[in-house]
């Protein structure tokens, strides 16, 4: 009995701990069954009279008051598509697009067509292409006749024909053709319309697509039917594209049998005879305001109503025009800058009632917290600028001329500091700038550039006093909405021409990047070929009758060619004293196409399909070259101390660095080459000496206007190897292959580490 006792205590002491927990459970399990079946029964007794159908909303079918889809709106109803393979039919990849908006069948927002004619072609439709062009995703100017000479940034669509009538019959033809399948409104205008293009698409944003729409400003016929309304053509209309859609099949019977003289009439006509819609100037409580310009009109005087409209017509001029965006932008500027006043207000009210209370408000007000950092080396530095200099230089000097894009960035930001301070202290107080005393700034990637001025500001008085004083002031220029810069489509399709120099020093890393080739590209049938570069010296090349230095390597290719019999693999023999990257590339330049997509690689280069793509991917015709900084992997004798590397190591910034000094792998397309080669001769001249200073990536820098992509590339790793610097190539070239050496011996961590063994290996 006793042991029996000892037992329970011992099993009671165990789980005293777990009852507050063994209680819990039971609690809630217990109250959740009971208010299950408080909820059971009073559903049971909600169940017990039938409820009737609620009556469909006001203009909806009755099909779809009981759940089934209403006949016209399939496209608006989601579709699973059920997957399934012949098992007779080979099975082929299956190609998918490039955007997820193309394969789930979305449209673009709005597109927009300008009516022009010929005479005001190069006046009031150039204005209006400076103006608000530029706000519109896409917009096109339609004309009858085209003058000699189009002006410069307009898409011009000419129908041959200056009659009204067939002017708007061919334009609704063409935008129905072309672009009735990509986008969801369509906005026709004049050129002597000035629309606020924000507002437009703002309109459009709030309007349902699922209706036929003929928006606009609501004219009368003359002598006809009260009832129906055309939409006036000089101020603008938005059709939706089911409206379009099914005006399109009665457009010749239009032309046909409508007889007017104003094409918008003609148009509003054939949409109420045969769609049964006419036009309307309020649509699911938004308004097209519009507001007509009288003779000698002052835009800076108008009123509310003029402020409010969408659209203003006419506009008889270039002048007017141009008059009417300035307005139009500061009333827009201004209503910007009282809501950004508003916010402002609704954050310093909201923030008093955080735990932090006001001092968690940030400056400025509704920009992000500058940047903490979490240690010493996330610390983000200042640079030290004055009005003339920058003490913190791209190239590394410690001190430099302030010019182009920095000294206009400076110039604007002491501007702004006494504009501000200006305003805040008028009328009591009026300053002018002496002289910039200190100058920092820095660049937060959470918020945008910082700036800290120490100006010597002199102080005027209403009086007439005045005073020099020191005064420090702090800005920033936050980051604005982030933009989607519009590149050219390319493709993973295209084939690569891989270009690989080799001298008698590269032999014996050949093998190695052969066999990578091969694995990579030849085993996976990757749409890339390989030409050798064999760069002979003066005296190795008089020699190759008796011994060739490359003969090893020919014998590698011989055994390629064999493993693989649809594989060529061609070689150019060169002989030269200074192997000069712009000479040896006019050699293979000759030789190939102009379309050719050239993958400049190095001896030391591991190919693999992925940097593959991304080299076509990132290399754009007549658009942007791609150089690559490959990651370069220390001296496995420094970092590791001669013990066996791990095979899977993720830790990457420590087994080795980006080498930012190297521009040996470029990507690049033959026919860019040759434009910037061309260019660079008509300056060189016939002074060839220039050539051995310069490496592909100075041609494309200073004689060609495409983008230079320059960005990390951790698919492209190569080994450590102390490369052999050419003391006959131009100094800066020679200090770069140098520095490029130097440190991808370790990192200074490692460094440190192997000077102190050294140091105690002495010491003992």
């Amino acid at each position: 009995a006793v042991a029996a006792a000892m037992r329970l205590g011992a099993v009671l002491s165990a789980l005293r701990p777990a009852l507050p927990l063994l209680l819990g459970l039971s609690l809630g399990c217990s109250l959740s069954l009971l208010r299950a079946s408080w909820s059971h029964g009073a559903a049971e007794e909600r169940c017990l009279a039938p409820v009737p159908p609620a009556p469909p909303a006001r203009g909806a079918p009755p099909e779809a008051a009981e759940g089934r889809p209403v006949p016209g709106h399939e496209d608006f109803r989601p579709r699973i598509v059920p997957y399934y393979r012949d098992p007779n039919k080979p099975y082929k990849k299956v190609l998918r697009t490039r955007y997820i908006q193309t394969e789930l069948g979305f449209h673009e927002r709005l597109f927009v067509a300008v009516l022009t004619s010929k005479a005001t072609l190069n006046t009031l439709a150039v204005a209006v292409n400076k103006t608000v062009a530029h706000h519109f995703p896409r917009l096109l100017y339609f004309t009858g006749l085209r003058s000699a000479k189009v002006p410069h940034g307009m898409v011009l669509v000419a129908h041959g024909d200056e009659r009204p009538i067939w002017l708007m019959y061919e334009t609704v033809n063409y935008i129905h053709q072309h672009f009735g399948s990509d986008y969801d409104w369509f906005y026709i205008m004049q050129d002597d319309t000035y629309a606020q293009a924000e507002q437009v698409k703002a309109l459009v944003t709030h309007l349902s697509i699922n209706q036929d729409v003929y928006l606009g400003r609501a004219e009368e016929f003359i002598g006809g039917d009260e009832q129906a309304r055309y939409c006036h053509g000089g101020f603008g209309y938005l059709l939706s594209r089911s409206l379009l859609l099914k005006l399109h099949p009665h457009l010749d019977s239009c032309r046909n049998e409508i007889l007017s003289v104003r094409p918008d009439e003609w148009l509003g006509r054939c949409i109420i005879d045969f769609l049964g819609i006419t036009c309307v100037s309020q649509l699911q409580g938004q308004h097209y305001h519009t507001y007509e310009l009288a003779k000698n009109t002052d835009p800076e005087k108008e009123e509310e109503e003029f402020q409010a409209a969408l659209a203003v017509h006419p506009v008889s001029d270039m002048t007017l025009m141009y008059r009417l965006h300035k307005q139009f932008s500061r009333i827009q500027l201004d209503r910007v800058y009282q809501e950004i006043q508003d916010l402002q207000m609704q954050i310093r009210n909201l923030t008093a009632l955080t735990p932090a209370g006001e001092a968690g408000v940030t400056w400025p007000v509704g920009i992000n917290a500058p940047f903490l950092p979490k240690s010493r080396f996330e610390v983000i530095s200042w640079d030290y600028f004055t009005e003339q200099h920058l003490f913190s230089c791209p190239d590394g000097s410690p001190k430099c001329e302030l010019s182009g894009a920095s000294k206009a960035d400076v110039s604007e930001i002491i501007e702004s500091a006494v504009e501000q301070l200006n305003s805040l202290y008028q009328p009591l107080l009026r300053f002018s700038k002496r002289q910039l005393l200190n100058g920092y700034r820095r660049f937060d990637p959470t918020r945008g550039m910082e700036y800290t001025l120490d100006l010597l500001l002199e102080a005027a008085t209403q009086k007439g006093h005045s005073h020099v004083l020191a005064k420090r002031v702090s800005l920033v220029r936050p980051l604005s909405k982030v933009e989607i810069i519009p590149m050219p489509y390319v493709t993973e399709a295209t084939r690569v021409q891989l270009v690989l120099p080799l001298t008698v020093q590269d032999l014996d890393f050949v093998a190695n990047f052969l066999d990578m080739f091969a694995m990579n590209t030849l085993d996976t049938h990757d749409n890339a070929l390989l030409t050798l570069l064999f760069i002979y010296h003066p005296y190795d090349a008089q020699r190759v009758g008796q011994v060739d230095v490359f003969a090893g390597v020919k014998a590698m290719v011989g055994e390629l060619e064999k493993r693989y019999a649809e594989v060529k693999i061609p070689w150019i023999s060169v002989k030269t004293e200074v192997p000069s990257q712009v000479k040896l590339m006019d050699i293979v330049s000759k030789k190939h196409p102009v379309d050719t997509l050239f993958f400049l690689a190095s001896v030391w280069t591991e190919i693999n399909m992925e940097f593959l793509n991304r080299c076509r991917m990132n290399t754009i015709s007549n658009w942007q070259v791609f150089f690559p900084v490959h990651f370069q992997e220390f001296n496995p004798a420094l970092v590791y101390h001669g013990e066996q590397t791990a095979s899977s190591n993720t830790d990457f910034l420590r087994d080795g660095h980006f080498d930012r000094h190297s521009f040996a792998e470029a990507c690049f397309y033959n026919s860019d080459y040759m434009a910037a080669r061309t260019k660079l001769a008509a300056d060189i001249l016939d002074r060839d000496e220039v050539l051995e200073s310069m490496e592909v990536f100075d041609v494309f820098l200073h004689y060609s206007g495409l983008h230079l992509f320059r960005a990390v590339e951790p698919g492209l790793v190569q080994k450590y190897t102390l490369r052999s610097c050419n003391p006959r190539l131009s100094e800066e070239l020679y200090h770069r292959c140098v520095l490029s050496n130097l440190e991808g011996l370790a990192s200074r961590s490692h460094l440190a580490m192997a000077l102190f063994e050294q140091e105690q290996a002495n010491s003992t």
